[in-house]
Formats: structure tokens, sequence, C-alpha cells
């Protein structure tokens, strides 16, 4: 029914007209095609209705929008960085308090290993002078002593004494107990003189405190002879120096005078031990 109306109004005309005919066509015909289309699609403009389509098993349960919407979200690989807060202790801290109590020793520990030797400390004052020593001291001994009696052995040890004092310096040498006594330590020098008795053995021991230092020894004989010995010896303050007869098996004796000496005992310091 449009077509006919149009066609009836094609009628010769001049140009101009023709052309201003021909756009009110157009436009005309473009009413109509949009007049149509929406006659056609009434319901264009308005939400469609999605209709659920089963994609799983009867088995398995539905996963919901928004759990997958989640879980694209989690497995996002640009993930959005931690921000953890800090807190200013200082501005927090009261302050300080009083000192509390001394608590209880604890238990003592192992001993540890010994540590390395120090450094050596430094150089102490002089102390104070020591007591003073006796001035009336000597720092000489020397004796000689002998016997005029001759002697035999009737006792397993016979000490021998002494009865004629030639040297005694200091007094030494106690003319009772035959026995010299160290006041000065040091070196010394002793000699032993004795005259032999015919068919008689000699065995004579040079004593130093308890223990035997020297033997003086003589075999036996149809004649008697001069027997010496003699020995230096370091002693110590406060020992002593004797003689002493030994008895064996055959009998001991040493022999001497009244008019002569041929028993004699001597001795002397050589060095003290401590010089002035």
């Amino acid at each position: 029914m449009a077509l006919i109306g149009i066609a009836v109004l094609i009628t010769p005309v001049p140009l101009l007209v023709q052309l201003a005919l021909l756009k009110m066509r157009v436009v005309l015909l473009l009413l109509l095609v949009s007049a149509g289309s929406v006659g056609a699609e009434p319901e264009k403009g308005l939400p469609r209705r999605l209709s659920c389509v089963r994609c799983c098993g009867p088995s398995e349960q539905p996963v919901s929008i928004i759990s997958s919407r989640h879980t694209r979200m989690s497995s996002n690989p640009y993930p959005v960085p931690k921000v953890q807060p800090t807190i200013d202790i200082t501005i927090l801290k009261g302050e300080k308090g009083e000192m509390g109590e001394k608590g209880f020793p604890g238990a003592a520990g192992k001993d540890g290993e010994r540590g390395l030797r120090g450094l050596n400390g430094r150089k102490g004052q002089k102390g104070q002078p020591g007591p003073q020593g006796h001035s009336c001291k000597q720092l000489f001994a020397a004796f000689s002593v002998g016997r005029r009696k001759p002697l035999h052995s009737s006792d397993y040890f016979q000490h021998v004494t002494f009865d004629t004092e030639f040297v005694n310096l200091y007094q030494h040498f106690n003319m009772f107990s035959g026995k010299f006594f160290c006041y000065v330590a040091g070196i010394y020098y002793f000699s032993l003189n004795v005259h032999t008795w015919n068919f008689k053995e000699t065995y004579v021991h040079l004593m130093r405190n308890a223990q035997p230092a020297a033997i003086l020894y003589a075999q036996p004989s149809d004649r008697s002879i001069m027997q010496s010995q003699s020995l230096m010896l370091d002693l110590q303050e406060g020992d002593e120096v004797w003689v002493r007869l030994f008895k064996r098996e055959r009998e001991n004796a040493i022999y001497s005078e009244e008019s002569d000496v041929y028993i004699i005992f001597n001795g002397h310091l050589v060095k003290p031990a401590v010089e002035e």
C-alpha cells in the first residue's frame, strides 16, 4: 500500500522538485523500516531471563557464582601486598623502675680449665729489713784433739772420746761427748790418725750424725803402724762429727800411751756457706 502511494506521486516535475521528493522518499522509507523492526522485536529492550544448563554430574554439587568468583580472585597473578602495622614500643615504654632486692647466690659451678699464664706483674716495693744477726758469731771453726789412753772395743760399737785438747776454736768440739758440733754451715776438712795394736784388727768409723762417712782399717799384724784417714764434708748447722770403733769376729783396738799421743782427730772450716 505504501508502494502504491509512492508510485502515484511520481509525475513529471522539474529537477529540483524531483530531488526534494527523492529525499522525502528516502526518509519515509527509513521510517517504515525502523517501524517494522520495532514491531518484530517488541521485547528487545527488556533484560533476558537466563536459563540454567546442567554442567555437572548428578552426584556433584553445583559451584556457586560467589565461590567461583572468589576462586578467580584468589588465583590473581598479581596479589595485593599485605600491610602489617608496626608499633613503636618506645612510645609505650614507661619510666625505669627502682632496683629490686639482691637475690640469693646460686650454686657454685664446676671448676673451669686452667687458663694461660699471665704477664709478669710489676716489681713490688722493697721489704722491711730482717732481724739483726748474731754479731758475735764468727765464720771460723777449727779443732785438734788427741787421746793418750788405748781403747779396746768391748761392745758392738765403742764411742771414742778424747782427753787432750790442742786447738778448740770457740769450743765447737765438746770434750765431754767427743763430738764436733757444727755452728757455721759450710765445707769442712777432717783427718783421723791412729796407731794400730800388734796382732789386733783396727776398724774405725768416722761418723756424720748417725751415719758412717768414712772407714779407717788395718789388718792384724806382728808390727804396729800409724794409720790415717781424711775427707771433706759439706755440713749444715747442727750436724755432728765423731769417731767410733766397730767390732767384728776378731778383737779390735787402737794403741796409745800416757807419755805420747798416738790418736789425733783434726777438723777445720774451709769455706762457710754464707760469707759476710
